[in-house]
């Protein structure tokens, strides 16, 4: 049927049909970033396959090869997965500016011990852990940074 070539020959070869080989992936997908994998795969599959010897059965096979990785990728359980994060906007959490820029005016300690009390909900004695300070010392640094940041916010009004 075939033969496999060599990379030379395959760069070549690809580089003829990348353009084509792209706008169909991005027809089948609709998506760019999709169409970049596809055509990665393709390039994979020009390597590593044996491929027809004339030039007219070459074009074909690349773009039932493509057209397949297409299927392929859409049938995929991550594709079928995949839901818009703008599907969400609805409930992303309305943070007040003046809180986060008075928090990047904490020193960089007590940043980091609010950050991970009330954004990522950790336990005081696992922030003692994951920054490895006393407990007391994590509580003690919890406290300072409220009362600083209590502070800045009653200036700020």
């Amino acid at each position: 049927m075939g033969r496999q070539i060599g990379t030379e020959k395959a760069e070549a070869v690809f580089r003829q049909y990348a353009d084509m080989i792209y706008r169909i992936a991005l027809h089948n997908l609709k998506n760019p970033a999709d169409a970049d994998d596809i055509l990665q795969e393709v390039c994979l599959v020009l390597i590593t396959k044996k491929i027809p010897e004339d030039e007219e059965h070459l074009k074909r096979w690349l773009i039932r090869v493509t057209i397949n990785n297409c299927r392929d990728l859409s049938r995929s359980y991550r594709r079928r997965r995949w839901e818009s994060i703008d599907d969400y906007g609805h409930l992303e959490a309305e943070k007040p500016p003046e809180i986060i820029s008075e928090l990047q005016s904490l020193p960089e300690n007590y940043r980091n011990i609010i950050y991970l009390y009330y954004y990522e909900k950790y336990t005081v004695s696992e922030i003692a852990e994951i920054l490895r300070m006393n407990v007391n010392t994590v509580k003690s640094g919890l406290r300072r940074a409220r009362d600083q940041l209590k502070k800045l916010l009653t200036e700020a009004e």
